[in-house]
């Protein structure tokens, strides 16, 4: 029997053990019966990658540097699911999914949100969340809603803007957006949970009617843990993340505030996470302290949760996160602040083993901030 004979059933074991997509893709690329085999396989998701600064990728948690096409004028400013968000060198914006090389065609978001920064002539932003109720592949007419770091929120179907809130409610600053049951949900930077309510108007198109508040603010979200020193002050970063059909916020708990020099200076202390109990009246964050077998990747442009397991190469009730630092001190430690984060024991290991496999950027061609990208299952 010749290798190409392998039963699926053997194959599926063989492919299960391998959480790296490189390692998959190079599997199914030995013969066709093996590719036409594994694409029938039910698997956990592969791992997800990091986009670095060069404009390469990062597999995870192997460490190997990945090149794929990606267009010489744009740079990389967030993603979602397997999409990267794209700013052309004119203040274009797209989307392109570098694994099929499907792009797909953005508004003038600079028209949207009325900016015009120093650096490039349209759109410049440092960081942007965009968040979408399915999948784009499988959209006939794709939603997305895209949150810009300092200027708000805009809703799209590409490739027209059909609403932004810029100049309007709420006047509290919007520090994260998530669809979550087909619904748009964001939290304010008084850490209440909004639905932002969309409707079609006469012309079908999705238009923001109103913020209601679901979850008002609690003392209990923002009170320094007891284990954190009282000498140093941190910022809360909070993440928006779906798991197992439950809504979570993250609250990220960094030291970074002190003025260089400081040992510690942006250094990730601690992780705290709350569930959105919507049955209780009123509605409530309610702490939890685990994931109920699952772990949680999350950073400012992307988030999402994945099954752990002992195949899947994930830790259950882990967070992996990135750094949330930008420009040259991000350049000269690309995984600086990045590493997984053990919420039972409190401690966190580095994000890959070997950090001395992510090489220094000669040049600057990719996002200002890491970024994760989740890539599908077949391809």
């Amino acid at each position: 029997m010749s290798w190409s004979d392998l039963p699926p059933e053997l194959l599926g074991l063989v492919l299960k053990r391998l959480p790296s997509l490189a390692d998959r893709v190079r599997l199914r690329a030995v013969c066709h019966p093996w590719r036409s085999n594994a694409l029938l396989q039910p698997l956990p998701p592969p791992l997800p990658w990091l986009a670095l600064l060069d404009g390469t990728f990062l597999s995870i948690p192997d460490g190997e540097i990945i090149e794929m096409p990606m267009p010489d004028d744009a740079f990389c400013y967030g993603s979602v699911d397997n999409w990267l968000f794209l700013v052309h060198s004119d203040g274009q914006c797209s989307l392109m999914n570098p694994f099929s090389e499907d792009t797909l065609k953005l508004p003038d978001l600079s028209t949207g949100w009325h900016i015009r920064l120093p650096g490039c002539p349209e759109f410049n932003p440092v960081f942007c969340k965009l968040s979408v109720p399915s999948p784009l592949e499988s959209s006939l007419n794709p939603l997305v809603a895209i949150m810009h770091e300092s200027w708000g929120l805009c809703i799209f179907q590409p490739p027209v803007v059909t609403d932004t809130i810029q100049g309007r409610e709420p006047l509290e600053a919007l520090l994260e957006i998530s669809f979550f049951g087909g619904k748009l949900f964001a939290i304010d930077s008084s850490r209440k949970l909004l639905n932002i309510e969309l409707v079609e108007d006469l012309e079908h198109k999705p238009k923001i009617s109103l913020f209601k508040c679901i979850i008002e603010s609690s003392d209990d979200l923002l009170s320094r843990p007891e284990s954190m020193s009282s000498d140093e002050e941190y910022i809360v970063k909070p993440y928006l993340v779906e798991c197992a059909g439950k809504l979570l916020m993250v609250n990220r708990w960094i030291c970074g505030l002190h003025p260089a020099p400081c040992i510690d200076y942006d250094r990730t202390r601690k992780f705290d996470v709350f569930e959105a109990d919507f049955i209780t009246k009123p509605c409530r964050w309610r702490r939890v302290n685990d994931l109920g077998g699952h772990a949680l990747f999350v950073s400012s442009s992307s988030s999402k949760s994945f099954p752990a397991g002992e195949c899947s190469g994930v830790q259950e009730n882990c967070i992996y996160f990135m750094s949330e630092l930008s420009g040259l001190k991000l350049v000269a430690d690309p995984l600086h602040d990045s590493g997984v984060y053990n919420m039972k024991n409190g401690v966190t290991i580095p994000l890959l083993s070997d950090t001395s496999a992510v090489p220094l950027p000669s040049y600057h061609v990719g996002p200002c901030r890491l970024t994760w990208l989740f890539a599908t299952q077949a391809l």
